[in-house]
């Protein structure tokens, strides 16, 4: 079954009751019971509902895995993620990564003995010397998130193997669509499917994917015993949302190369990063691993001045100013302050994250009018 066939199709099914083409709402918190534990597969809807399992069944078919798990947010299905490890493991995370995703190791599972660290994965030769006896999973964002860096996602994967390392990969700013950790080696793939997934910035909600059925275990224990589920409602967004994913992305990704084009030639902007640009030092990786490069683009200003960075972000019409990414409408935000407002701004200068930088969610109107909104946001500095 082609992708484009898959997101229509895979895991779904007609209503056997009525026939309904759409997977029905399973608005219902219980099912009834025969006799005790004598019923149709369904006890509580906590543990299990029709509405998330064809979501799950159709989410595994897209990252070609075993299983798919799905909980009410992208760091809830991390939290689940990161409980693979014991306390005095080890977690090694790339360095430029969501701010969400550092708060979550540093303040959360810090607290309980799983340890962190944070380095450059862009070269893949390099990752060796970072694995200890304490690392037990490396944590990948690709393309990273605002830098769009990129990692190779295989070359990282055998060296892991090798070592008997785990590896989790957050494909969120790629998609399905674009990228498969799984067949380049990973174990497991995360996404915050509230972005290009769902689409349509209506739905919260985050997945985790696994290569191997036995480690389904350990996520739908958590997905029943912590109980951060998505509701049906949600569900039914997300399968919806997930129908038209090819499609989006990959306008998205042709509106993307056009702005990102537009801005390296302007004169009031210092760097452009997008990774389908010949001089990104891993294109040649990301042209291997992505069948696109991706809807995302980050730029910062000459002078790296936060004030004019202020005036552009406020000056837009169909640029939004907002959290988030991979909905139909094109979003701007300012990580310094806003996404990863959580990491402290030595780290972030460290990995080129300025004070000026401006990150684009390019989304999927005419690509003209974005490039006029964009233009004369900077008339204004």
């Amino acid at each position: 079954m082609k992708f484009g066939t898959k997101v229509i199709h895979a895991g779904v099914s007609p209503d056997p009751v009525s026939g309904a083409v759409m997977t029905p709402i399973y608005q219902t918190s219980t099912y009834v019971q025969e006799a005790p534990g004598v019923h149709k597969g369904y006890e509580y809807a906590r543990t299990k509902n029709p509405t998330r399992d064809a979501l799950q069944d159709n989410l595994a078919a897209l990252e070609n895995g075993a299983k798919a798990i799905c909980f009410s947010s992208g760091l809830s299905a991390m939290d689940a993620v990161i409980r693979l490890l014991n306390p005095g493991e080890e977690v090694v995370s790339v360095n430029d990564l969501y701010g969400g995703s550092y708060r979550q190791l540093v303040r959360v599972h810090a607290r309980y003995g799983i340890l962190s660290r944070f380095v450059d994965m862009s070269d893949a030769s390099d990752i060796e010397q970072h694995i200890s006896d304490k690392t037990k999973m490396l944590w990948i964002e690709t393309p990273t998130n605002p830098m769009l860096n990129i990692v190779d996602i295989e070359a990282i994967c055998k060296i892991a193997k090798e070592k008997g390392v785990l590896v989790c990969v957050d494909n969120t700013f790629a998609s399905p669509y674009l990228q498969n950790p799984l067949n380049l080696g990973a174990d497991i793939v995360l996404h915050s499917c509230t972005k290009y997934l769902g689409g349509h910035s209506d739905v919260v909600m985050g997945a985790v994917i696994v290569k191997e059925e036995a480690m389904s275990e350990h996520f739908y224990f958590l997905q029943n015993a912590v109980g951060a589920v998505p509701g049906p409602q949600d569900c039914f967004l997300m399968l919806r949302g997930i129908k038209t994913l090819h499609l989006r992305v990959q306008r998205a990704c042709e509106n993307a190369a056009r702005l990102a084009e537009f801005l390296k030639t302007h004169p009031k902007v210092n760097r452009v990063n997008y990774p389908g640009f010949e001089s990104h030092p891993n294109h040649e990786v990301a042209k291997k691993q992505m069948r696109m490069f991706g809807a995302m683009v980050s730029f910062d200003l000459k002078g790296d001045d936060f004030e004019a960075a202020k005036k552009i972000m406020t000056a837009t019409h169909y640029f939004l100013l907002a959290e988030s990414l991979g909905g139909v409408e094109s979003l701007m935000g300012h990580p310094a302050s806003m996404t990863h407002g959580s990491i402290p701004r030595e780290e972030r200068l460290k990995v080129g994250l300025t004070d000026s930088l401006i990150r684009l969610s390019v989304g999927v109107e005419d690509v003209n009018d974005l490039m006029e909104d964009i233009e004369n946001a900077l008339s204004v500095i």
